[in-house]
């Protein structure tokens, strides 16, 4: 059953949705539990195109910035990514990597443009938890490589997580995430080939010489 919206109401200094109520209840003739969630209405449009994104203000950044770093904060038992999916999936697209993450923080795990508001609202609250340090920053430059000058915005804004050791971890597993979808359909997309770039530079800090 999934109850992160109703669990992620007691995060603070986080920019999201009120959460209001929830109810759940058994439907017999299908044999499932449904679930629906009250949240605070938000009117703003999300960020969605990386060419709104460029347009995004200083204080839009600054707002994100503290947000993450509230929630990086929070104590919680959630599990949002473990050691041994983050593992699988490296050593699945990139061979023999050590993959040991050394720093924990609580993430929201999907953070991308489609899930930030242009007021600067955090969406979708299902899957949050513990995950690699930097992970939120990775997720959202790896859904601005297409765009070498945004990709490098989220680096700088968020540079205090994404060059730590977890936070590269963090940042090779979005790129084998990329490179993983486009394998399966057989042919290279814009942002498998900047993940690929992306992780080549990565490997080369990661593998000891």
């Amino acid at each position: 059953m999934w109850v992160g919206l109703e669990a992620a109401a007691t995060i603070c200094g986080v920019k999201k949705p009120e959460w209001f109520q929830g109810a759940t209840w058994v439907d017999q003739g299908r044999d499932v539990v449904w679930r629906a969630d009250e949240v605070e209405l938000v009117t703003a449009p999300v960020v969605g195109a990386i060419e709104e994104a460029r347009a995004l203000p200083d204080s839009w950044w600054e707002e994100l910035r503290a947000s993450l770093t509230a929630l990086g904060k929070h104590a919680t038992e959630r599990v949002g990514m473990s050691q041994k999916h983050l593992t699988r999936r490296i050593t699945e697209v990139f061979g023999d990597v050590d993959t040991h993450v050394d720093e924990w923080a609580t993430s929201h795990t999907d953070v991308h443009w489609g899930n930030l508001t242009t007021d600067g609202h955090l969406l979708d609250w299902e899957d949050w938890g513990a995950g690699p340090r930097g992970l939120d920053a990775a997720c959202l430059w790896q859904a601005s490589l297409t765009d070498k000058d945004l990709a490098e915005r989220v680096r700088r804004e968020f540079a205090g997580d994404m060059n730590t050791r977890s936070g590269k971890l963090a940042q090779l597993l979005q790129c084998a995430n990329a490179v993983r979808v486009a394998a399966k359909r057989g042919e290279s997309t814009p942002f498998s080939e900047a993940a690929q770039a992306a992780a080549d530079d990565l490997l080369v800090e990661l593998r000891p010489i």
